[in-house]
């Protein structure tokens, strides 16, 4: 595992490179965030992020393409979304199915299984469903 203490930065880089460089091998969205999970400690949400390639200011545009005439999500609320559940704030079924959209995966895998026990029994159908 890869030491990532006060190297955020460094690290967005060094996975957005490996990641271009797994899908240029034709690895999918989903490979790509399994194999980056591999060397890096952090949450599914923000290892789909980094496999992807986006900035947080991406995917918050994105975000609010998809959710016009709402409030939109705020980079801070995306990083406290990406921390959950060790701080940070637990994404809503809606803003998963959102970014799941934009990562191009089912929102059932932006949770690790075992934070799925977390969420209400109905909304744990519903991202067991959709991942079906």
């Amino acid at each position: 595992m890869i030491t990532v203490a006060g190297k955020g930065y460094q690290t967005l880089i060094e996975c957005r490179q490996r990641g271009r460089l797994l899908r240029r091998q034709g690895f999918t969205i989903d490979q790509v965030a399994i194999v980056l999970g591999l060397d890096y400690p952090f949450s599914p949400l923000r290892l789909y992020r980094y496999a992807t390639g986006l900035t947080a200011t991406q995917v918050v545009a994105a975000y609010a393409q998809r959710d016009p005439g709402r409030s939109t999500l705020r980079e801070s609320r995306l990083y406290d979304y990406e921390a959950w559940p060790d701080s940070g704030r637990r994404p809503s079924i809606f803003a998963l199915r959102l970014l799941a959209q934009i990562y191009q995966t089912h929102p059932a895998r932006l949770v690790a299984p075992a934070n799925i026990a977390r969420y209400a029994l109905r909304d744990r159908g519903a991202l067991l469903e959709e991942a079906e």
